[in-house]
This record gives C-alpha cells, structure tokens and sequence, in this order.
C-alpha cells in the first residue's frame, strides 16, 4: 500500500540531477517542492493505467518502474524501464490524451506526485525546460521506432542479445570479470521486454550461458562476454 512520506525539497534531491529539472532556477524548484507530494510505493503497486486521465507528472526518486502496453487478449509488452531521475506521463499531459500505457512499481520506490497546474505553469515560465521536454518527446519517439524495426527484423536470439546489452548499460554493476545486471526482473519481464515466450527466454538464457556469454545465479544475470554478445546481434541476422 502507498503511503505518503516527507518531502525532499527539489534542489537537495541527488535524484534530479538526472532529470530534466536538473538545471531549473531556486525559484522554479522551490515552486515545484511546494507543490509536490511524495509517495512510497511497494513492488507491484501500479502507479497509473493506459486510457486514463494524467492528472499530473511522476518524478522517479527511488526504485524503478515498468511501464508496459496490453494487446486485446491480455498479453503485456514491456516498453521502457525508469529508474531514479526519470519522468513519467508527461507525453499524455503534453497531448492532452490519455496514458498509452500502463506503469508498475518493479523495485520499492519512493515517487514525487507534481500536479498538471505546477507542470504546465513550469513549461509556459521556461522556454530552457519546454526544450528539453521537446528534445525527450523526439528521442522517445525514435526509441519506439526503433524498438519496433528491431521486432519485426531481429530474430529472437538477437532481441535477447540486444536487451542484455541495454540493461548490462542502464543498470550494471561491474564484479570481478563480470558485470551484473543490477534490477529485479522476472523471466516473464525479461520475456515481455524481448517479445517472446517464457520457455523461449528460458532455454535461449541456458544457451547464452552455455557458450560463455553470461552467468545465472538465481533471478540474477551477469553479462561476462560482452563483444561475443554484440556479435550475437549480427551473427543471425
């Protein structure tokens, strides 16, 4: 269950010099911090649904979330991963539309509420910030292309491939002759980010560790090749 917990003023969050509000004036955070709230979530809470109404922004402060689409018989597609510094919902807000997707706490996280009046009024008062809102809005865009060209053209081998490379670079943590993939996903996740079936996912992991490429422990994943797993992307191709 959510529950509401202190404030963490603007400009003394380490979170927001990985967000687009890095940057803003004093005045403009502090008019942010008034109006914000702040809220812990436990994984698996779901923090807004796809064909409802934005009512305001999601700051990420702590943890990470999974923002993923649903087909017309249930199946979920996993779209993007967010962690600390990201914003969420702020295309629906801009288009004035409702949320073409649907976002899930993956890890326990803290999440700064800030309302649509404080959003909107931040964008009018900083052409600096209606920028950098612009420059995200057409670098998310070409990601989605993108994701969707890799679908229709990568095998599902390369897809694997491809999506340990991404979170090996998002979220790993450098070991001894290994890097682990520091998120807690579940072979369904990992299945839904890849596009494919469980059992498809499962058995191409063994193969990936059988030829050296990676090491399971658990839910764990640790990439320990990452040139032959480049090379995976345009072995099958």
């Amino acid at each position: 269950m959510s529950k509401k917990v202190k404030n963490i003023p603007c400009d003394l969050c380490l979170s927001r010099r990985k967000s687009m509000f890095n940057g803003l004036p004093n005045d403009a955070l502090c008019a942010l911090s008034e109006h914000k709230s702040t809220l812990a979530h436990n994984k698996g809470q779901v923090l807004f649904l796809e064909g409802t109404q934005p009512m305001g922004l999601f700051c990420i402060s702590e943890g990470k979330v999974k923002i993923y689409k649903t087909d017309d018989s249930g199946r979920e597609q996993i779209v993007r991963l967010a962690q600390e510094g990201d914003f969420l919902g702020y295309r629906a807000l801009l288009s004035g539309e409702n949320y073409n997707s649907s976002a899930t706490i993956l890890e326990n996280a803290k999440v700064c509420f800030i309302p649509k009046s404080s959003f909107t009024e931040l964008i009018s008062k900083d052409q600096g910030f209606q920028n950098k809102l612009m420059q995200a809005v057409c670098h998310d865009l070409g990601v989605m292309e993108q994701k969707m060209a890799d679908m229709a053209n990568k095998t599902v081998r390369q897809r694997l491939a491809t999506t340990l490379l991404m979170l090996k670079s998002s979220y790993g943590v450098d070991g001894d002759q290994k890097t682990e993939i520091d998120i807690a996903l579940t072979r369904e996740d990992l299945a839904k980010i890849v596009g494919t079936a469980t059992e498809t996912l499962i058995r191409l992991l063994s193969d990936f560790k059988k030829d050296g490429l990676i090491d399971l422990n658990g839910k764990k994943i640790s990439v320990l090749d990452e040139r032959a797993l480049a090379k995976e992307i345009d072995l099958f191709a």
